[in-house]
């Protein structure tokens, strides 16, 4: 089986990093870790959520790496260095700290949705168990604390809770298929586990080779980060308009490539990350995706504009709406496809892992883990709790929408949402990347024939937990007893509930939210709101007149699932390694301006740095110049951020 050695190869080229050859799993949930959930919960998230408002971007990386090396440097220090296994709980902890303030955010921006000029007398179709209406006290006095929030408070915990229940259940369910029964190789979790493994090790009397490369990748990080990002936040709080010497968010070549590569995606990504993410990311999977990217977006979409395909692209339409164009008119139809065609292939790969594993007399890939107390659980309780949370939603959103057909939530919940976790997380155990259905939730609402706006503001009970596998593969790359991460998840939430929830009635109650104080809110949330709403009508509308319907192409989703199973058997036939057929599907949407620098990063490891330094060493290596990279990168996005700050604050005093 061409498809079996070719994933157990790359699993064992990528053990070698840094995970199963430590067969020791220790615990990462410590007294520190929780001080560094504090310090995160305190001063990095109020720090995130201003810069949500003032500039549209969160502190994302930056205020995890921020933490770990602070009290890194702390316990070093003080002669108690941190375990590879703290570290990593306390880049999770506070990666999850500052990007999990959404559920209060969330009612911020429905406060503004119900008051919001721009749609006009639509604001009075959203529910008040969402918000209350424009009319509402609360509303001017700018405070939750009062009896019409209670109901749209109690929903957003309910569904803080149940999500991650959802989450940490069913993930681990989807990992044990395809970590510990598939053994797939997760290319991109060993990213996480290197950074870690490297802060470690600094700590230590005997620093090893992975702090050294660690240091490299930081340095080329801050040194990019500080031309790329430094510059360009500084001087916008400097002057009116920033110094950008790297185009951001990339480089638009359409207006001089339209007359003759017409809806060809011509553009470039500045951001060399994507390079660096090239150094580990399998050749297979990048040769494919660049292969399959650069022949579709830029050398069929030409041929496809001609013969009528892209009827609403325009000669002078810049990058991003060519991209939304020609997605809708055909890629959105292929893509739907494609993911149907790999989803049948996935199914049938599990199915002939469980009968192989079924016949083996021993399971040494699935007990040898068990072996060394990895922290794991029954998985009858993980399906438990992803049960049960799942009919709780199921159940709360059939009360809030009654009328709405019940059995799609249950489908959704029950059905749809494994099968697609499976699929998305075998995918991301090959290639890195997952798989999505666009616009199925809505194309769900119009075909229900139901005629509310309600429905578009109940969370539907669909989740894609493929993501999950390779959270708990870093966790077993890295060492961290499995069951610290219900503990974590249960300290998160008690921090993000009540200091977002002080935080965001602090903004709130200052100023307006949007208002003059928050700039770029202020100018994208009422094209956001306008937007939004377009979805509120869009089921009392005939299928005959409603645009996402008249987008897809059944004939070209039927063809591209035929394909995908077509080019897997071809594959399998003159034994085309796996991971190229997985990289070369996933291309077909992927922008070249992402592909072209990835490609480029890996033809710089395969035929460069390889020959230099060897096959196994530059495996090592990779990862942990990546992590540090990204280390770098985040530490001068802080700065920055920190430095606008200051600047910004310093502009409205009096002296």
């Amino acid at each position: 089986m061409a498809e079996i050695n070719d994933i157990q190869k790359a699993r064992q080229a990528l053990e070698e990093v840094s995970g199963e050859d430590v067969q020791q799993f220790e615990d990462g949930f410590t007294i520190r870790t929780v001080i560094g959930a504090l310090f995160v919960g305190l001063i990095m998230m109020p720090g995130a959520m201003y810069l949500g408002l003032v500039a549209g971007q969160g502190l994302g990386p930056a205020a995890s790496w921020v933490t770990v090396v602070l009290f890194a440097e702390l316990a070093r220090r003080s002669f108690q260095p941190l375990k590879r296994q703290e570290l990593y709980m306390l880049i999770y902890i506070a990666g999850g700290v500052v990007g999990g303030a959404g559920g209060v955010a969330g009612m911020i921006w429905n406060q503004y949705l119900v008051q919001c000029p721009q749609i006009g007398e639509l604001a009075k179709l959203i529910p008040t168990w969402v918000a209350p209406h424009a009319n509402d006290p609360s509303l001017a006095q700018r405070t939750f604390l009062t009896h019409a929030w209670v109901i749209p408070i109690l929903l957003m915990v309910f569904y803080e809770i149940t999500s991650r229940m959802i989450s940490i259940g069913g993930g681990y369910c989807v990992f044990k298929v395809t970590s510990d029964i598939e053994r797939l190789p997760f290319p991109m979790a060993p990213i996480a586990a290197a950074g870690a493994t490297a802060l470690a090790e600094a700590g230590t009397k005997e620093e090893s080779w992975r702090w050294q490369v660690f240091s490299t990748g930081t340095v080329i990080g801050l040194l990019f980060g500080f031309v790329y990002l430094f510059i360009p936040v500084v001087t916008g709080v400097m002057f009116p308009k920033p110094v950008t010497l790297i185009p951001i968010p990339f480089i638009d070549f359409t207006s001089n490539t339209e007359r003759v590569l017409p809806a060809a995606w011509a553009a470039l990504n500045g951001d060399i990350t994507s390079l660096i993410i090239g150094f580990v990311i399998p050749f297979p999977i990048v040769l494919g995706q660049f292969i399959s990217s650069i022949t579709c977006q830029i050398g069929l979409n030409p041929i496809l504009y001609h013969m009528g395909m892209f009827p609403d692209w325009t000669y002078g339409t810049p990058y991003p709406q060519t991209q939304l164009a020609t997605s809708i008119d055909f890629w959105m139809s292929v893509g739907i496809g494609t993911a149907l065609g790999i989803g049948v292939i996935g199914l049938g790969s599990v199915m002939i892992s469980l009968l192989k594993v079924r016949n083996q007399a021993n399971r040494p890939t699935m007990n040898r883990n068990m072996a060394v107390n990895r922290g794991d659980w029954a998985i009858k309780w993980s399906l438990a709790v992803w049960g049960a949370a799942t009919l709780a939603q199921v159940l709360v959103a059939h009360f809030l929408v009654p009328s709405f057909p019940w059995w799609i939530f249950v489908f959704y919940g029950l059905i749809y949402t494994p099968v697609i976790s499976y699929v998305s997380g075998r995918l991301i155990g090959l290639t890195g990347q997952g798989v999505g259905f666009p616009y199925l939730r809505e194309a769900t609402v119009i075909l229900s024939g139901y005629k509310g706006a309600d429905i578009w503001f109940v969370p539907m009970p669909m989740h894609d937990l493929g993501g999950q596998a390779q959270f708990f593969r870093e966790l077993e790359l890295v060492g961290v007893k499995f069951n610290n991460i219900i503990k974590a998840e249960v300290l998160k939430l008690l921090i993000v509930l009540p200091a977002s929830f002080m935080f965001w009635s602090f903004f709130w109650k200052t100023s307006p939210i949007p208002s003059a104080q928050y700039p770029f809110v202020q100018r994208m949330w009422p094209i956001n709101a306008t937007m939004g709403s377009i979805w509120w009508t869009a089921n009392t509308q005939s299928l005959a007149d409603n645009w996402l319907f008249r987008a897809l192409r059944p004939s070209v989703i039927v063809g591209s699932g035929i394909g995908t199973l077509v080019l897997f058997g071809i594959s399998s036939l003159f034994k085309v390694p796996i991971l190229f057929f997985y990289g070369f599907m996933g291309g077909f949407q992927a922008a070249p301006m992402n592909t072209i620098p990835m490609f480029t990063g890996a033809c710089l490891g395969k035929f460069y740095f390889r020959k230099r330094f060897g096959d196994v060493r530059w495996g090592q290596y990779a990862p942990v110049l990546a992590a540090g990279f990204g280390c770098g990168m985040g530490l001068t996005a802080m700065t920055g951020i920190a430095v606008a700050l200051v600047t910004k604050s310093v502009n409205y005093l009096p002296f």
